[in-house]
């Protein structure tokens, strides 16, 4: 929500109160030190308040800045996983910047919502690098063209994929057997197999005819502020 809106719904709250007789224009820049035409101003959009006098006017009125924020708005920023009662649990599918950028998914963010059994997932072994205890652990997205093309015959287009983003590690899930990863690049998900050289982080694809890409880690970074996390299962489309 932007800083302008916020000094509306604020308008809108100091209106409301004089229209009830609870409050006055003068009463207010008394409250607040500032001249009265300056309050009259604010309030009939000739001119904005900077934060500090926000700050004065919410302290005076007894306000805080959550009664400034639209209900709606922050219901659909409001993380949508509670609990489950039964025995699975609901993970998100989510598009691939959202899936590689954000700590939790929130409802503005959900594409859809897959069940899950609990069993099944609390069988999967994390293996983090790095603090990933604020990380929301699984999430989905789909496989788009790219990918498809870079992992085929073993991944095809459109493939809902479950990712651990507790398993940043690049130690083998199971013995002998390359893991499949999400790694952050340009803000989005490449799915590939990953290994590290010194410092580039290898991603190599499954389809042979496709290239391999490097990244290089920036300074002060590791590999596991790259992998989003391990792509525990696979589901095809039909």
């Amino acid at each position: 929500m932007k800083f302008k809106v916020l000094q509306e719904n604020l308008r809108k709250i100091l209106w409301d109160r004089i229209e009830a007789g609870k409050l006055t224009g003068l009463h207010l820049a008394e409250q607040t030190g500032f001249k009265q035409a300056h309050i009259s101003n604010f309030l009939n959009r000739k001119r904005g308040l900077s934060l500090e006098g926000m700050d004065k006017v919410l302290h005076v009125q007894h306000l805080s800045v959550l009664d400034l924020l639209d209900p709606a708005e922050v219901n659909k920023r409001a993380s949508i996983f509670p609990p489950s009662s039964d025995d699975f649990e609901n993970v998100a599918l989510a598009d691939s910047h959202t899936a590689a950028t954000q700590p939790l998914i929130v409802s503005m963010h959900v594409k859809e919502v897959l069940k899950f059994k609990k069993t099944v997932l609390h069988h999967i072994r994390p293996d983090p690098e790095g603090d990933r205890s604020g990380w929301q652990r699984f999430v989905l997205i789909k496989l788009d063209a790219r990918d498809a093309l870079a992992m085929h015959p073993r991944l095809g287009p459109g493939a809902t994929l479950l990712i651990d983003r507790h398993y940043t590690s690049l130690k083998p899930y199971r013995k002998g057997e390359l893991n499949m990863y999400a790694v952050l690049k340009n803000d989005n998900c490449l799915v590939r197999y990953v290994e590290l050289a010194e410092n580039h982080l290898i991603l190599r694809p499954h389809n042979q005819s496709c290239p391999i890409e490097v990244i290089i880690l920036a300074e002060g970074k590791k590999a596991e502020n790259y992998v989003v996390g391990r792509i525990c299962q696979i589901g095809m489309e039909a």
